[in-house]
């Protein structure tokens, strides 16, 4: 799976490098789309995320895009996917501790001619269970949608999830590109406005046995 990672700018600033790239998955932060009101997209005032479906299916690639998103005046951080024309879903930040932002939308892995992608949206990287829901939802790659990674915390929760879930991860922000394996590893760190990259998805299963006490049931016998 070759994905082509955009840290600045918006999305149709990318198209013609995108294109030459013969990416399968082109990846942006929440500066690709910016702020998307659902009420003006629905009454055709905006059309950004029309705009991102057309892209996909010129493209002949998957879009996962960042956007923070207005429903009548309640906002949250949130993630779109599209492929072939179609926008397949948007996911919303679940753990938001943020005043501005509310938390969103159920998790959900998106079936997509390239295998089963997961979104991790914002702040959920900082909580290993969101990954492992995915993975546990047949993920076969996740991709972390992020803003500014000002500390060591997100490289090194990317790195944790992709370990803890089995599944390899992706995570574009602004300025910055990673993707770490099921093993652990840091495989990419770029800064660079634009980069590629070919990371093979996988799922990581194994038998695990828990010796635990308790979930006893006694047997009735009064009917």
């Amino acid at each position: 799976m070759k994905i082509h990672f955009v840290t600045e700018g918006e999305m149709s600033e990318c198209a013609e490098s995108a294109s030459r790239s013969g990416c399968d998955v082109l990846a942006l932060g929440f500066h690709g789309l910016g702020e998307v009101d659902y009420r003006a997209e629905l009454a055709g005032e905006t059309s950004k995320l029309e705009d991102m479906a057309i892209l996909s299916r010129e493209l002949g690639c998957v879009i996962v895009c960042g956007c923070y998103t207005d429903s009548c005046g309640i906002r949250h951080k949130s993630a779109a996917i599209a492929e072939k024309g179609k926008i397949l879903g948007v996911a919303d930040m679940l753990h938001s501790a943020d005043a501005e932002f509310k938390s969103g939308a159920h998790l959900k892995v998106f079936e997509t001619g390239i295998g089963k992608i997961g979104l991790c949206v914002g702040e959920d990287l900082f909580y290993p269970s969101v990954a492992e829901t995915l993975a546990l939802c047949d993920a076969d790659i996740i991709f972390s949608v992020y803003g500014a990674a000002e500390d060591f915390a997100p490289p090194l929760m990317l790195r944790a999830c992709a370990f803890c879930s089995g599944v390899p991860m992706c995570m574009c922000g602004e300025g910055i590109a990673q993707a770490a394996s099921p093993e652990g590893e840091m495989l990419l760190r770029s800064a660079r406005r634009e980069c590629d990259f070919t990371i093979v998805p996988a799922r990581e299963y194994k038998l695990v046995t828990v010796r635990t006490r308790g979930l006893a049931r006694r047997r009735r016998e009064d009917f």
